[in-house]
C-alpha cells in the first residue's frame, strides 16, 4: 500500500469532552521518522489497531472500528482511547485518503518503555487492488491454533479477541497455506472447532442460512462480517452465530472470507477440495460493501 498521510496524536483521557481535538494532531511527513529508538512497545506489537475501508474518500464502519479499538485496549490494559478524538482524527485522514479505494490504519501502542503516554496514529494510504481475488475466490487450507475453545476464558492474558500489533503468527499462517499451494488460512482448534482466518472473518451458507462463528471462541468480532449481517438481514436473510466444526465447514452450500479491505471473497477449495461458490451473491455483497456507508 502507498502510504500518503501520516497523523500522530497526542491521545486525549477517555473522560476528555471538549468538541474539537485539533490541536492534538499533528501532521508528519510519511518519508520521514516519527518514533524514537525507545519505543519498544511497537517493536514488541505491545499495542492495538484498526484497519477503516475508505471509498472515495468516506470512512466505512467507524464506530464499529473505534469500538472494537476501545475492546481491544482494555484486554490489553492500555489507556482507554477518547474515542471522540478518534473519530475527529479518522475524518481528518480520510479526507486525504485517495480516490476511489483506501485504507485509513489507527495504532495505539503502550509507547516509550517507562514512559508517560502511549503513542497513537492514524495513517491514510492507498488500498491493494483485490478486484482480481473478488472475482475468482480464494483456495484456503485449515490450520491448527493450538488450542480449544475454551482458552480464552481459561487464559485471558493470551489476548483471544484482541487486534493486537503482533501479527507474525498471522503471517506465518499465511506463509503455510502459500507453501500448501492455498491462498490463505482458517485456524481450527485442536478440537477441529472453526475459528476465523488469519485476517479475515469466515461466513458459511448451509441451506438458507449464513453462520459465522460466535466470537465467544475468542476470535476478533469482524466488522465486515456484522455489516454483512445486517445486509443480509435487510435482505429477508437468516443469520445467526454457531460453534462450527470442520465438517459444518467442507459440508457448506458456500463460504466466504471477509475483511475490512479485501471485501468478501467466496473460497473455493478447502484443503484441496473444491468448495461451490456463488458469483452472483458475491459480487452483490462487494457493491454493497464498496458503497459508502
Amino acid at each position: 500500500m502507498a502510504q500518503r498521510y501520516a497523523l500522530m496524536i497526542t491521545p486525549a483521557d477517555a473522560t476528555d469532552t471538549r468538541t474539537d481535538y485539533s490541536e492534538t494532531f499533528t501532521p508528519v511527513d510519511v518519508a520521514a521518522p516519527a518514533l524514537s529508538v525507545g519505543e519498544l512497545s511497537t517493536q514488541r506489537g505491545d499495542g492495538v489497531f484498526e484497519s477503516i475501508g475508505v471509498i472515495d474518500g468516506h470512512p466505512n464502519e467507524v464506530e464499529a472500528h473505534v469500538q472494537r479499538l476501545a475492546h481491544s485496549a482494555r484486554l490489553c490494559d492500555l489507556p482507554a482511547p477518547n474515542l471522540a478524538q478518534w473519530r475527529q482524527a479518522v475524518a481528518v485522514a480520510a479526507a486525504q485518503a485517495p480516490e476511489g479505494e483506501g485504507v485509513v490504519k489507527l495504532i495505539l501502542s503502550r509507547g516509550v518503555e517507562n514512559g508517560p503516554a502511549p503513542t497513537a496514529w492514524v495513517t491514510a494510504s492507498t488500498a491493494p487492488d483485490y478486484t482480481r481475488v473478488r472475482r475468482e475466490g480464494v483456495r484456503v487450507v485449515t490450520l491448527d491454533r493450538g488450542y480449544d475453545l475454551g482458552a480464552g476464558e481459561r487464559a485471558p492474558w493470551l489476548l483471544l479477541g484482541a487486534k493486537t500489533l503482533s501479527y507474525a503468527v498471522n503471517m506465518a499462517a499465511l506463509r503455510e497455506a502459500h507453501r500448501r499451494g492455498a491462498d490463505d488460512a482458517i485456524f481450527v482448534t485442536r478440537d477441529g472447532d472453526v475459528l476465523e482466518a488469519p485476517t479475515a472473518s469466515l461466513i458459511i451458507r448451509s441451506g438458507d442460512e449464513f453462520i459465522t462463528t460466535a466470537p465467544s471462541a475468542g476470535i476478533l468480532h469482524g466488522t465486515t462480517q456484522l455489516a454483512v449481517f445486517e445486509y443480509l438481514e435487510a435482505q429477508g436473510l437468516r443469520t445467526r452465530y454457531a460453534t462450527l466444526s470442520t465438517a459444518d465447514l467442507m459440508g457448506a452450500d458456500a463460504a466466504w472470507l471477509v475483511s475490512s479491505i479485501r471485501l468478501a471473497v467466496a473460497i473455493t477449495a478447502i484443503d484441496g477440495e473444491p468448495l461451490a461458490s456463488d458469483a452472483a451473491l458475491t459480487a452483490e455483497l462487494n457493491t454493497f460493501l464498496l458503497s459508502p456507508r
